[in-house]
């Protein structure tokens, strides 16, 4: 398939996971990737891509960032036609009575801000080409609760907000905006879980609450970022798409009730 033919694309949180996965999808299939992170993730990721890609490091909540990485696509390419915003991070998982400030206004920085950021300075660019897709990575957390902590849940529900309201604001444009919702997968950002499931001989329990049993790997969300960035999916706008194995169809959580620890 070359669903992106000369396309020019921006992967931000391009270094590992699934903005690896998906700056390799992309340029696999025709696309021209600008690989963005804040590690040197982005040049390993890359080079992994070939001629292709380009590699840049960012800070996905600084607005100097995000307008030199989307000026990078505009002077390496010709234009810009899609943008994952796709960088975030967890924020560990404190309680509400523990999340102070300084830690939850990192996690919307990055998690809310950095989206906002990427649509403003990137809309308007992929407009000019006559139109294209901007793809969010938000979280089944950000749904309803049980699925992450209060700063992440939070960022995470902005998200989808966002996704719905920018549709909306970009009414003529021609650019379509949608948010994608990974369940549990298998990311630097989540390897801690991994690794100790693996290391205890447990592997075989995560992901269990959901109806397929098991975690994602991250080129499973990759294929969904790819569907919703392309002409496949050209009358879907404003969406929040869960990937997620079904867990969001029940949530199942332990509650943990006010005062006490769980055990």
């Amino acid at each position: 398939m070359n669903r992106f033919q000369g396309k020019s694309v921006i992967v931000t949180g391009a270094g590992s996971g699934i903005g690896r996965a998906a700056a390799i999808a992309f340029a696999e299939e025709g696309a021209r990737v600008i690989c963005a992170d804040l590690t040197d993730g982005a040049e390993a990721t890359a080079a992994a891509i070939g001629s292709a890609a380009r590699a840049i490091r960012m800070d996905a909540g600084s607005e100097e960032d995000v307008i030199r990485t989307v000026e990078l696509a505009i002077s390496a390419h010709g234009g810009l036609d899609v943008m994952f915003a796709n960088a975030g991070i967890s924020g560990g998982m404190a309680n509400l009575f523990d999340t102070d400030v300084a830690l939850i206004t990192e996690v919307l920085r990055v998690n809310l801000i950095g989206p906002f950021l990427a649509i403003k300075h990137a809309a308007p660019r992929i407009a000019e080409r006559g139109g294209g897709a901007i793809v969010l990575t938000a979280s089944v957390a950000g749904l309803r609760s049980g699925a992450g902590s209060p700063a992440y849940s939070a960022s995470k529900a902005g998200v989808i907000n966002l996704a719905q309201l920018s549709a909306q604001q970009l009414t003529g444009s021609g650019v379509r905006v949608n948010a994608l919702l990974p369940g549990l997968t298998e990311t630097g950002m989540t390897a801690p879980v991994f690794d100790h499931a693996r290391a205890v001989g447990k592997i075989d329990r995560v992901g269990r609450l959901n109806p397929l049993g098991r975690g994602a790997q991250p080129e499973e969300l990759a294929r969904v970022a790819l569907f919703l960035a392309s002409d496949d999916a050209s009358y879907v706008n404003g969406q929040a798409l869960a990937a997620d194995g079904g867990l969001s169809s029940s949530h199942p959580v332990t509650r943990q009730e006010f005062g006490r620890t769980a055990a």
